[in-house]
């Protein structure tokens, strides 16, 4: 802790040293490991449903090579490795079932209560819903975790009215702002930390990485020259992820990426010689994401340690540019295949009805502690948020089974 001030470690709610040698945000980590929003991850779609088959990634495995990751790059920058370690296992904690898909549900669902964001509901989990803490009036302040790993975990810090460019990205919550308030005090506004800038980059490398892995151990693409759909993977590209790409950058770094050793010149069969062209090239590009990152982020300013708001992660633009293309290979053959479209559409049908199902309970069907807080609720705004809290924290299993039960 030599490079993080006092006000790094202090909680929102004072509590009384313990002498157990760790430091305070190895107790965080602790806190974060042993929740029970991070178990549920393990039954949340990542691309695939979570169920899809035994080999993709689910919103917990996916969790887990993020801060392998993140704990690797802070560590080499000098952030405290439990810091980042910690923001990227709670960094998907706020998706609902579903995914991305789920968000976008929840989002209309929530328009009466200020709208549904998964990195807002990740702050409010972690500073409200799962409970450890409470402060003198026995209001929960959740894992009242240190103000440097809170700072950490917030990917979007600023409210939706203050969302840059219509972006729609958001990491708070009207009634979450105390806390924020609280984490952000001193920071410079709307800058994040290098903690959580490495939880984000090690979030976008691993899911470049890991989703084309997945498609294609899936069957979905193979990645031979020629295999490809590159006008379609441009398109997604732009769609997506970065409307500035043209096709010469992002030709240039699919050309970078295809001649490295370890990119595939054969289809993938399935069997274990295959799987380990697969993990080489998983592991190559990583070391290749990160490594370009660390460098980059050294020469700019200096060999550190690098903490707080010392200093800004920096990523080379090729290195962007490479990244996008993979996750727009993965984005075009899966999550905008024509079968898979089908399947969206129910499952944002499912949440909207469980809502409106919950609604019309009036609390009655809420889980114990959604229940208190529906009935401590001062308004149908606040009620209205309850029933969301609710819904996100179901996994793709349970909100089948709670619209068999409720949807009848």
């Amino acid at each position: 802790m030599t490079s993080y001030g006092d006000e790094a470690a202090e909680r929102f709610v004072d509590e009384p040293p313990k002498r157990s040698g760790r430091t305070p945000f190895e107790r965080d980590r602790g806190r974060i490991v042993h929740s029970a929003a991070l178990r549920r991850l393990s039954a949340k779609t990542q691309v695939m449903g979570a169920s899809f088959d035994d080999f993709v990634r689910n919103r917990l495995t996916h969790s887990l090579e993020v801060a392998q990751v993140a704990r690797e790059l802070g560590k080499a920058l000098g952030c405290d490795p439990d810091i980042v370690d910690s923001a990227a296992l709670a960094h998907d904690l706020g998706h609902p079932p579903f995914g991305h898909n789920g968000e976008v549900a929840l989002d209309e669902a929530a328009q009466s209560c200020g709208g549904f964001e998964g990195n807002a509901q990740t702050l409010r989990i972690l500073s409200r819903l799962e409970s450890k803490t409470f402060d003198a009036d026995g209001r929960s302040v959740g894992l009242n975790l240190t103000r440097a790993t809170l700072s950490a975990c917030v990917k979007y810090p600023w409210t939706r009215a203050d969302a840059p460019d219509g972006s729609g990205k958001f990491g708070v919550y009207g009634d979450d702002l105390p806390v924020f308030d609280w984490l952000r005090d001193g920071a410079p506004a709307r800058r994040r930390p290098i903690e959580a800038q490495v939880m984000d980059l090690a979030d976008d490398i691993a899911y470049s990485v890991h989703d084309v892995e997945d498609g294609v151990v899936g069957g979905w693409f193979g990645l031979r020259t020629g295999e490809l759909d590159i006008a379609s993977i441009h398109d997604v590209a732009r769609d997506w992820y970065d409307e500035s790409a043209s096709d010469d950058r992002l030709d240039a770094a699919l050309a970078r990426l295809q001649a490295l050793a370890e990119w595939p010149t054969t289809s993938f069969d399935g069997r274990r010689a295959e799987r380990a062209v697969l993990k080489r090239l998983t592991s190559a590009l990583i070391g290749r994401f990160a490594n370009a990152a660390e460098r980059a982020t050294v020469e700019a300013w200096g060999a550190g340690p690098l903490t707080r708001f010392g200093a800004d992660l920096e990523v080379p633009a090729d290195t962007r540019d490479e990244i996008t293309v993979l996750k727009s290979i993965a984005a075009h053959y899966v999550m905008r295949a024509d079968d898979r479209a089908r399947l969206l559409n129910r499952q944002r049908e499912l949440l909207l009805e469980l809502v409106e199902a919950l609604h019309r309970s009036e609390g009655a069907e809420l889980e114990a502690e959604f229940a208190q807080d529906f009935a401590a609720a001062a308004d149908d705004a606040a009620r209205r948020r309850v029933l969301i809290d609710q819904v996100a924290s179901l996994t793709d299993v349970s909100a089948r089974t709670w619209g068999l039960r409720l949807l009848r």
